[in-house]
């Protein structure tokens, strides 16, 4: 597979900045911050904890996400997803009229996708080719698996469980038992950098996502797929939309068994409390790509206001 330029030129700048090594560092701070909220210890003690200097962990920060570690934190706490949850009733449907690539998802991916058919599925991989290939990424170690027709899975390793790369292949070669697995990196390399990178830095096609799983499964990735950044909705909320109201712990299911991370932002689900629910790869994964997101459009807010005024 034949990796383009603003690919190349994207990869260099993933390899230069090294995000896995910066989210090593965040997670442990997530770990501490949320174990410490009642407190809200400040930089130095946090610093302290992390044993680097207070420059060095905001530097850090400011560098992952674009946000302080104060600011940071303020995406933690249950009044932020409270606020995130406010206007979640209208959200999915906002989005649908706007579509997938309205401009409230200005920093999402651009996607198209396709879904395998319930014989397909019922077959569980059977006649199916998927590459894969671990991958630096803002989130730690990330998995990526494809078919020809696209990307069928993105997860992660999950350190927080002591989880190994085997371990996490496993885990997701479950789901499709029966299909031939090879390692590709360098094929599944171009679609990481194509989802990872920045997106002012890759230009190209949109992302081809391949979604295996139950009709009523791929209803739900579909809202999922609906929900802008910086957004979130309930589990009730997904199930109003797909016309099943009364099946929000089938929704719930549904969105825990999404096996592509990121791109199908089953992070963006919370309960109706503002409680973050669960999440297959970890909640302080979960805690780090909400603000982590908040930093993306943060940043771009700044930018924009930055651009007005010249």
């Amino acid at each position: 597979m034949q990796i383009d330029r603003g690919i190349a030129a994207a990869q260099d700048a993933m390899d230069g900045v090294q995000p896995g090594r910066d989210y090593a560092l965040v997670r442990r701070a997530i770990a501490f911050l949320t174990a410490h909220r009642d407190d809200q210890p400040g930089l130095d003690r946090l610093s302290e904890h992390l044993g680097v200097s207070a420059t060095h962990a905001q530097r850090t920060f400011k560098r992952w996400c674009g946000l302080s570690p104060k600011e940071f934190v303020q995406a933690l706490t249950a009044e932020y997803a409270r606020g995130l949850l406010a206007e979640s009733a209208t959200v999915l449907e906002a989005a649908h009229e706007s579509g997938l690539s309205g401009s409230g998802r200005l920093h999402d991916l651009m996607v198209t996708y396709t879904a395998m058919t319930p014989g397909d599925v019922k077959r569980r991989g059977e006649g199916l080719e998927i590459a894969y290939g671990f991958h630096d990424c803002p989130f730690g170690d990330a998995l990526v698996m494809m078919t020809e027709h696209g990307v069928c899975g993105i997860g992660f390793v999950d350190e927080d469980a002591g989880q190994t790369r085997r371990e996490a292949l496993d885990d997701m070669i479950a789901r499709w038992p029966r299909a031939r697995y090879r390692e590709a990196a360098v094929e599944t390399g171009a679609a990481a950098v194509r989802i990872f990178g920045p997106r002012d830095e890759v230009a190209g096609d949109a992302v081809r996502l391949v979604l295996i799983g139950t009709d009523f499964d791929v209803r739900v990735w579909e809202a999922l797929l609906r929900i802008p950044m910086g957004r979130a909705v309930s589990y009730t909320d997904i199930a109003r939309h797909i016309g099943r109201p009364a099946a929000p712990r089938a929704v719930g299911s549904a969105v825990g068994r999404n096996p592509i991370s990121f791109v199908v932002p089953c992070h963006r689900v919370l309960r109706g409390d503002g409680n973050l629910g669960g999440y297959h790869w970890g909640l302080t994964r979960k805690r780090a790509l909400i603000g982590w997101e908040k930093g993306q459009l943060t940043t771009t807010s700044a930018s924009a206001d930055g651009f007005e005024k010249l």
